[in-house]
């Protein structure tokens, strides 16, 4: 068994979802489980309408749902007869009534929770999972939609859930296996879970990956397959260099240090639950599905470069905090942590010295209230536009040399922060985010100019 997940740019529109169902009748035999995103961008759209609902404005908040209804029933209409067209669109058009009905509530009460919130973020992928399932159907696939709520169960935490994973797991299993021993193909709608009461949750964006390593893991599958609209994981962002190379295999921490810090085509929680049952990952393009894509597994081969690959994350500010007469003091770290923890706030990076702790954390309207918080223990001062670089490798500590090779690539690029990361694979350090484009095309010219070719490939 293996699962297949189908990205939003892989389901966007006709062409896509026609691409993604011959992609899941080549993999027929190895009894695929399929999990969809929402359409491109419908999301960012159904924020959009959630948001002009709560502030008060009807009329664009329907509007905003014309245009995605639109978008979906010109996709069915393309990829289905008539018949069945018919038949799916009278369900489609029952959703969108009723999410319109739950806009109009909102506007009319002018307040926007985050329960609703979930509720209304959650058609996104619960009208593209029936529009698969109906591509799927329409091509001679035994395709059953699996209503992801009835799967995921997740905590109340609206936005961003944790999944349960003993209930998920007896779940996935008692819904999914008789399906495949039918030689049927579960299609399901990942970023969607529910509480054991019922009540829609998300898992917060990017989640549809997650769902789908939490369904593999729950069925033992022999690999999950993460398509998008890329060859795979690169050795830095092809749009700030365009020498950027695939990467053929990637350990798991590698993928999931590169992942938090900033590489886009994973979610970072994605590859918890595949490490925990070692189960192969493998991302590949639904534009491109010859090419092999990027490995990733519990041991990737040896490589002979230096470092994998390079990540950076923008938007960030140095929070730096001074208390000459505290610092040594007994619980005076404990107190500066307890202050991010209360606004719900994820620290990156964290340097000390004798006088003075500096720290890094996603740039955020929490900002000023963090800090007038901190103020009370010691004196603060907060800089954003700054950005993380992480340097991702192999036993980088044990490579001599390497991180002198680093600092020289960058030259007079100022460097305002510096961590190695405790597990050996990563060097980060801070910089401007001005500076990433520049830094990124010096330290990949610097250690990829001669690829292995056993991990690396130019295509």
């Amino acid at each position: 068994m293996i699962v297949m997940k189908f990205g939003g740019t892989s389901v966007e529109d006709a062409t896509a979802i026609a691409r993604a169902t011959d992609i899941v009748c080549s993999r027929l035999a190895q009894d695929p489980v399929v999990v969809v995103s929402a359409m491109a961008k419908v999301t960012d759209q159904l924020a959009a309408m959630a948001r002009a609902a709560g502030s008060g404005d009807r009329e664009s908040a329907l509007q905003l749902s014309r245009a995605v209804r639109e978008r979906h029933y010109n996709a069915a209409s393309e990829l289905l007869g008539s018949a069945v067209f018919g038949q799916l669109h009278g369900e489609l058009e029952a959703d969108f009534d009723l999410l319109d009905e739950l806009l109009r509530g909102i506007a009319a009460v002018g307040e926007l929770t985050a329960r609703t919130t979930d509720n209304v973020l959650s058609y996104g992928e619960r009208l593209s999972s029936k529009l698969v399932t109906e591509a799927f159907r329409s091509h001679g696939l035994k395709a059953v939609l699996v209503d992801a709520r009835e799967c995921i169960v997740t905590d109340a935490n609206h936005g961003k859930a944790i999944p349960q994973m003993d209930d998920t797991n007896d779940n996935v299993r008692a819904r999914l296996r008789p399906l495949a021993q039918k030689k049927c193909v579960a299609v399901m709608g990942g970023f969607i879970g529910a509480t054991r009461e019922g009540t829609t949750t998300t898992i917060g964006r990017g989640g549809s990956d997650f769902s789908a390593a939490i369904v593999g893991a729950a069925l033992g599958a022999e690999r999950i397959e993460i398509w998008t609209d890329v060859d795979g994981m690169k050795t830095t962002d092809p749009n700030l260099c365009p020498d950027a190379l695939r990467i053929k295999s990637i350990g798991f921490e590698e993928a999931a240090e590169l992942a938090y810090f900033g590489a886009k085509v994973l979610h970072p929680s994605t590859l918890l639950p595949a490490i925990q049952k070692n189960i192969a990952v493998h991302v590949l393009n639904s534009r491109n599905p010859k090419n092999e894509g990027t490995r990733i597994t519990a041991r990737a081969p040896h490589c002979r470069n230096a470092f994998k690959a390079i990540a950076a994350k923008k938007r960030i500010t140095i929070v730096d905090i001074v208390a000459t007469r505290m610092l040594g003091a007994h619980g005076f770290m404990k107190s500066i942590f307890e202050v991010f923890d209360r606004h719900r706030c994820a620290v990156d990076v964290v340097s000390t010295s004798e006088v003075s702790v500096s720290l890094t954390v996603d740039s955020n309207e929490a900002i000023p209230a963090i800090a007038a918080d901190l103020e009370k223990l010691a004196d603060v001062q907060y800089r954003g536009r700054n950005a993380i670089v992480c340097m991702v490798g192999d036993d980088i500590r044990e490579t001599p040399g390497v991180a002198a090779k680093v600092f020289t690539a960058l030259g007079d690029i100022n460097v305002r922060m510096i961590s190695q990361g405790a597990s050996e694979i990563n060097i980060t350090f801070v910089i401007n985010e001005d500076d990433v484009p520049e830094a990124v095309r010096r330290l990949h010219t610097m250690f990829f100019a001669d690829p292995d070719p056993e991990v690396f490939a130019r295509d």
